[in-house]
This record gives C-alpha cells, sequence and structure tokens, in this order.
C-alpha cells in the first residue's frame, strides 16, 4: 500500500500559508515602526475580519457562529490573540528575520508536545537534530549586530510555544466544524476581542497606543499585515489543517524563514557571514526534522492500514 499523500491543493495552501507569515512578518516590522505593537495587533485582526467576511459574501456564504464548537472558537484568544501579543511584543525589538527564524522553532515544540501529552515517540535522530538546530539559533542569536534583544527573543519564543499549543488542539477539534473560513472568524473575533480589552488596559494604565506619526507607508503596511499575516495566512493553513496531521502540516512552517528572510532582505534588513551560517544549520536541522516526521507518519499510516 502507499504511504500517506498529501493533496496538491493542500501542499499549495500551506504553502501559501508558510508565504504569508514570513511575508507578514516583515511587512508588521514595518508597521511597528509607527505603531505601538498592542494598538496594531487590534487593527490589524479588524482588517482582516472585515476581509474574510467580504469573500465569504462574495462566495455566498452566511456567518453561522453556531457551526463552530465553543472551545474551536475560543482557541483564537490564545491563538492569534495572545500569541500574536507577544509576538509584536517582540519585534519591536528584534528584526524582521530573527523573528521568523525564531519561529522555525515551533514544529519542534509541537513534536515535544505531541510526544508529552499525545505519547507520541520522538526518535533519537529528532532529539539530535534539535540540539543542532539550537545551536545554529545560538550562532544568529550571539553574533554582532544579531538584530536582537534577549527581552525581545523571549517574547517571541512565548508566542510561539503558544502557537504550538494552538496547532495541536485545533487539529483534534477541527474536524468537529463547518468551513474553514467559518473557524477563521469565530476565533478571530475572540482573539479581536481580546486585543481590544488588553488596549483599553494599556490606555488606563497610562501607555502608548497613539503612533506618535503616521506615513502612508505606514498605514499600507498595517492593512497590508492584517489582510496577509491574520486573513489569508490562517485560511490557507487551516485548510491544510484539516486535511492533514498535524505533524505534517506543521512541515510547511520550515519555509517561513525563507519567505521571511528574503522579504526582510528587501527590506534592508542583512545578516553577517556567522549569522548566515547559523541560519543554513537551523533551515537544514528542521528540514530533516520534517523528513524523518512525515516518514514515521507514513510508516504509522502503512502499518495501521496493513
Amino acid at each position: 500500500m502507499s504511504g500517506l499523500s498529501v493533496p496538491r491543493r493542500v501542499a499549495l495552501s500551506l504553502i501559501l500559508a508558510a508565504a504569508a507569515w514570513g511575508v507578514g512578518t516583515a511587512i508588521s516590522k514595518r508597521a511597528v515602526l509607527e505603531f505601538p505593537p498592542l494598538t496594531l495587533l487590534p487593527i490589524q485582526l479588524a482588517v482582516s475580519l472585515v476581509s474574510l467576511v467580504l469573500i465569504m459574501r462574495w462566495r455566498g456564504e452566511h456567518l453561522r457562529t453556531g457551526s463552530v464548537p465553543a472551545l474551536l472558537g475560543r482557541l483564537g484568544l490564545l491563538n492569534p490573540g495572545l500569541a500574536y501579543a507577544l509576538s509584536l511584543l517582540g519585534l519591536v525589538q528584534i528584526t524582521a528575520s530573527l523573528s521568523v527564524l525564531l519561529w522555525a522553532v515551533e514544529p519542534l515544540m509541537i513534536l515535544v508536545l505531541a510526544a508529552l501529552f499525545l505519547s507520541e515517540r520522538v526518535g533519537r535522530g529528532v532529539v539530535l537534530l534539535s540540539a543542532i538546530a539550537i545551536a545554529g539559533m545560538t550562532l544568529v542569536l550571539w553574533s554582532p549586530g544579531g538584530g536582537g534583544h534577549v527581552l525581545g527573543v523571549l517574547l517571541t519564543l512565548a508566542g510561539v510555544g503558544s502557537c504550538a499549543v494552538y496547532s495541536v488542539v485545533t487539529r483534534r477539534w477541527l474536524s468537529t466544524a463547518g468551513s474553514t473560513i467559518q473557524v477563521v472568524v469565530v476565533q478571530q473575533a475572540y482573539a479581536l476581542v481580546f486585543a481590544v480589552l488588553v488596549l483599553v488596559g494599556v490606555a488606563l494604565l497610562g501607555g502608548r497606543v497613539w503612533p506618535t506619526s503616521l506615513s502612508v507607508e505606514g498605514a499600507l503596511s498595517v492593512a497590508a499585515s492584517g489582510l496577509i499575516y491574520y486573513g489569508l495566512a490562517y485560511f490557507f493553513y487551516l485548510y491544510g489543517l484539516r486535511h492533514v496531521p498535524a505533524s505534517i502540516a506543521a512541515v510547511s512552517f520550515y519555509l517561513i524563514p525563507v519567505f521571511g528572510i528574503a522579504a526582510g532582505s528587501l527590506l534592508g534588513e542583512r545578516f553577517d557571514g556567522r549569522q548566515w551560517i547559523g541560519a543554513v544549520v537551523v533551515i537544514v536541522a528542521v528540514s530533516m526534522v520534517a523528513w524523518r516526521t512525515s516518514i514515521a507518519v507514513t510508516e504509522a499510516s502503512v502499518t495501521n492500514s496493513s
């Protein structure tokens, strides 16, 4: 019997999700140069929600919140709510290129969570490759002009961890929901409420909530990042996640640094020689983890089907 195969449109959807997250990170970095991160988040989510609702109307689809299980909808509080609040706070202090490289850790976190809570076995090879990926990340972080502060890195990794938990739990409940776009809309509605409440809290505590200046480029980057980073990315990812296991869907995350670093370079971000070595080590190591995971899932599928 043939192994597990991924339909072309599902694979394309996951690749497009990775591209949207990678490019969207670079655009968001441009946006946080003018907007406070906790102000940027609700605006991005509002742009995403309006765009998704317009797409639903164009498709002749009506919003039916009852078709989305309550727990699945409330996961939006975790991601993109908490996860991207942390990520945007981190993005203020690190470059977009470093941010997307840190996000390459997410699939490794998913493997650990699966081992801890789903009793999935993690082999020695995966552990070794994970250690190599961490070593490569160290080269990037410790290089002079590395584009990051410790707090920014920690905030980003906290956001990555939130997303990893989200992926594992969402995969469990996604099949019980109706259309994918309904799920994205409901989750992001919860996230928007969370983001607005956080922003109100910041304002009451005397924090800065308004941009000190606003350029045309800044306004366009806010709108574009909302549409690409949240609307398109989540739609494509959840569509793919609906059709394949979480470990296979997570393979697409390894492409995010490729798209993100390319987009960051267009905005003038640069790595030095040692950092490029570290970046290549990370991408190669996590890609090998993806390959080994795919083989493991394929063999398990063949065994269970025999």
